[in-house]
């Protein structure tokens, strides 16, 4: 038995029926419901079985479109990278927010405090929010930003633009003035592109 296959019995036996896992590539991923997570996570983080006392990363997912449109589950989620030096083992786990229009997950920050700065990028990339979290607010793009960028329905001009005004003698912020671009190769938009060429 390999020793993913073994940390993924030890899952299931540890947690039944909470945690649905699965083991792709020598890889477990756990997806755990929301309302469970942070009892989950303490008992990866507490349990010598596991001993994850370690979060590498949490990541913020946008599903929309997933596999071409098929994909009709619910749409943010948070993927978090656990590594326990102990046992020599890594584990993903992914959590789903419940509300599309306004996703909300439980912080880990009293689990491990390492995610303070990993949530605030999943909260200001993805619109993600951590309840619990001490300090929720934006860490890459400007306070003022409209949107979350890594939203798949985000446009890819954006919504507005700042630009130096030498008459005011500051930077200012004004709606997009550009026009969309088109993201389609002309091969792919044009169906006979290709053949004009010749």
């Amino acid at each position: 038995m390999s020793r993913a296959d073994t940390l993924a019995a030890a899952l299931d036996a540890a947690f039944p029926g909470v945690a649905k896992v699965t083991v792709a590539l020598g890889e477990v991923t756990a997806v755990i419901p929301n309302d469970r997570l942070v009892e989950v996570m303490r008992g990866l983080r507490d349990r010598a079985e596991f001993a994850f006392a370690t979060c590498v990363d949490v990541c913020g997912v946008d599903y929309s479109g997933y596999g071409n449109g098929a994909y009709e589950g619910l749409r943010y989620a948070a993927v978090y990278h656990l590594l326990s030096l102990a046992n020599n083992m890594r584990l993903r786990v992914r959590a789903f927010a419940p509300d599309d229009a306004f996703p909300v997950l439980p912080s880990m920050v009293d689990v491990w405090p390492s995610v303070n700065w990993y949530e605030r990028e999943a909260f200001d990339l993805f619109g993600i929010m951590f309840e619990g979290h001490p300090d929720l607010r934006r860490i890459l793009t400007d306070y003022g930003f409209i949107g979350h960028p890594f939203r798949k329905d985000f446009p890819v001009s954006g919504y507005v633009e700042m630009r130096y005004d030498p008459e005011q003698g500051r930077v200012i912020y004004q709606p997009v003035s550009i026009e969309p671009r088109e993201i389609v190769p002309r091969i792919i938009r044009e169906p006979n592109f290709a053949e004009s060429e010749k």
